[in-house]
């Protein structure tokens, strides 16, 4: 995820110091993960205790929220969560030694 030197300053072409960075913190670090994780678990969750006519019998009466269902909207919160990640490591940087 990050590069780990001990020179934190690069020396250009033309001899100018720059600072190194990496291109963004790591992604267990970020708050988008820790809401996918919640949501994912949430979503897993109320499928498994959701059932149709709302008496608690876990859906004797037809199942109202399945498991392919759930893990269809599972599938559609990673891709959310894929184009976040892309979309913040297109545009920011983190210094190495911030």
């Amino acid at each position: 995820m990050s590069s780990t030197t001990t020179n934190r300053t690069d020396t250009s072409s033309n001899g100018a110091l720059r600072r190194r960075s990496t291109e963004t913190k790591a992604a267990f670090k970020t708050t988008e993960f820790i809401a996918y994780v919640v949501i994912t678990v949430a979503v897993l969750i109320a499928s498994l205790v959701v059932d149709g006519n709302g008496n608690g019998d876990n859906g004797a009466g037809g199942d109202y929220f399945r498991a392919d269902r759930a893990w269809f909207y599972v599938v559609l919160l990673t891709i959310g969560y894929l184009v976040s990640r892309g979309l913040a490591k297109s545009g920011s940087r983190e210094h190495a030694d911030a």
